[in-house]
This record gives C-alpha cells, structure tokens and sequence, in this order.
C-alpha cells in the first residue's frame, strides 16, 4: 500500500536565501549604516519633529536602537507570519501616535535604505550594480509592511536618486537636527559605561556621520571630510568587527540569523562575499546598470561594473 506524504517546506520569509537582503543584512557593517540613517533622517524637520515629539530615545536610547534593529532582524530573516506580525504592531504604534502620514514614511524607509546600501557597499563588499538594484527593489516588501505602497517606493538605484534630489529642498539642520547630532555622537549612559561610549560608540557614530553625503555635511555645519579616508577607515573598521566570530555577532539582534539558519538549514548561512560569484542566482532578469548619477546624498555610488 502506497502513502503520498506531503513534504512541508520551511517558511523563507519575506526574501529567503536568495535574496541580496539575505545575504546584507547578517554583516556587522549595517549597524553602522543604521546610524548613518539616524543622521540623515534627522535634517527632515517635519520627520525629526515627529520624532522629539513622540520619541523616548533620550531616556531609552539603547532599548530604541535594539528595538528597531529587531524590526529590521524580523523583517530580513523570520518567517512570514512573524514579519507581517512585526509590520501590523509597527502600523498601530505610527497611527497612534499620529506618525503615518506617507511622505514622511518614504523619507524614512529612503534614508535607511540609501544609508545601508553606501555603507555596504563602501566597506569592501563586492555588490554590483545589478544587485545594489535587486536590493532597493527587495525592500519595497518592507516598506508595505509599514503602510507604505510598494508602487511609490523607488525600487532601483535611479529611482533612489531622482527621489533624493526631488526631496533635498526640504531638508535642514534645526535645532531638532542638532539635538538628535549631539545625542548621536554622546548618548547618556550609566557610569560603568562610560569608557566603552568613549573608545567605542564615539568613533562608530563619527564614522556613520563621516558618510553622509556632501550636502548633509554643509547643513550640519560641518567641512566633508576626504571621502577616499573615510572609505579606508569604513573597510577598516568593517573588517575588524567581521573578525568576531559569526555565531557570536549573529546573537545580535535576538538570534533572528541564527534560527534563520536553523529553519532552512546550513547551506543558507549569510555569506554576503559571495555575491559576486552568485551574480547569475541573484541578479533578476532585465536589470539595466546605472553608471551615471550620484546617490541620496550628491555622493559616489562606490558601483562596482559588471563584466562586458
């Protein structure tokens, strides 16, 4: 007597394996971009008021930070029901305290994901132009999960750009911006803390403003460092931390890689310098480089040609 047995597969999420984000997001490099993205969001004056309004990142600047690296760890490499779970309680908090409103949501989702993608790319990590488009496009799914239409999010590197340029008029440095600055680069911590803020935390966030783009620097205040030394330092500091051994980075947030790996199995470990020798599984049919254009922020896109 035969039995058919269904084989249930596990669950890969919102991307999967297969995806740019899969292979980005486990890199010890995106905290960094994570607070280049603090930086850049804050000279928005609408956006960075709605923040000091409603925010308690001065009181809980560590829980803040955890909590939504988190969101992104969810989002990147849990499974499908606990991402769409993670984007509702998202989706409540922002209309109850009134922060829904959708251009401030794409300033917000643009900034982040521009602040990802330069760092990464900046750090030594090989992603073609092809995959850096592959990758704006995999994150419209997260920008729906926060109420966002997918079809009004830029979904390439151009379309990055033109977004940027089309936003740079609104954007200054006001005393909100200089707030959040000032907090950035010397959170309140407890005193046991204070030598690790100091040696540690303080050159992370100079490093992470260093990289914001040439305009963001003028409205700070502040000259533009020479992007060449801040790119050696980025690549630097970039492979030291990659040094920690993965299964101790990856506990960071909650163990979201980790029991990723343990659902799909060994093979879908993160290995983001594979990339280049994946290019045929991972770049999408159609996808046209843009070699002309500077990024979110009037800089270099660091793009590295394809072949031919």
């Amino acid at each position: 007597m035969r039995t058919d047995a269904t084989t249930i597969l596990p669950d890969p999420g919102l991307f999967g394996p297969g995806s740019v984000t899969w292979q980005l997001h486990g890199d010890p490099v995106m905290w960094i971009g994570g607070v280049r993205a603090l930086f850049l969001q804050a000279l928005h004056p609408v956006a960075v008021r709605g923040v000091m309004i409603n925010s308690d990142f001065r009181r809980d600047a560590w829980g803040r930070l955890m909590r939504t690296a988190n969101f992104v760890g969810t989002l990147s490499y849990g499974t499908t029901e606990a991402a769409e779970a993670a984007g509702a309680r998202v989706r409540k908090i922002h209309r109850l305290l009134g922060v829904d409103d959708p251009e401030l949501l794409l300033w917000v989702h643009c900034a982040e994901i521009d602040s990802y993608l330069e760092v990464v790319r900046r750090s030594g990590i090989p992603l073609d132009d092809a995959q850096a488009d592959r990758y704006v496009d995999e994150q419209r799914a997260a920008a729906r999960l926060v109420s966002l239409d997918p079809d009004r999010v830029p979904g390439d590197t151009a379309a990055l750009d033109r977004y940027f340029a089309d936003v740079r008029p609104q954007l200054a440095a006001g005393a909100d911006a200089h707030t959040v600055d000032t907090f950035l680069r010397r959170p309140p911590v407890r005193t046991a803390l204070v030598p690790a803020r100091e040696v540690f935390w303080r050159r992370v966030a100079a490093l992470a403003y260093d990289t914001l783009p040439p305009y963001a620097h003028e409205l700070y205040g502040r000259p533009a460092p020479p992007p060449q030394t801040v790119t050696y330092r980025l690549t630097a500091t970039a492979n030291l931390l990659r040094c920690i051994p993965d299964r101790l980075r990856w506990r960071l947030p909650p163990r979201h890689v980790l029991r990723a790996i343990e659902r799909l199995g060994p093979r879908t470990r993160p290995a983001p310098y594979s990339l280049r020798r994946s290019a045929a599984i991972l770049d999408g049919p159609g996808r046209e480089r843009h070699d002309n254009g500077a990024n979110g922020g009037d800089s270099t896109r660091w793009r590295t040609r394809t072949p031919g």
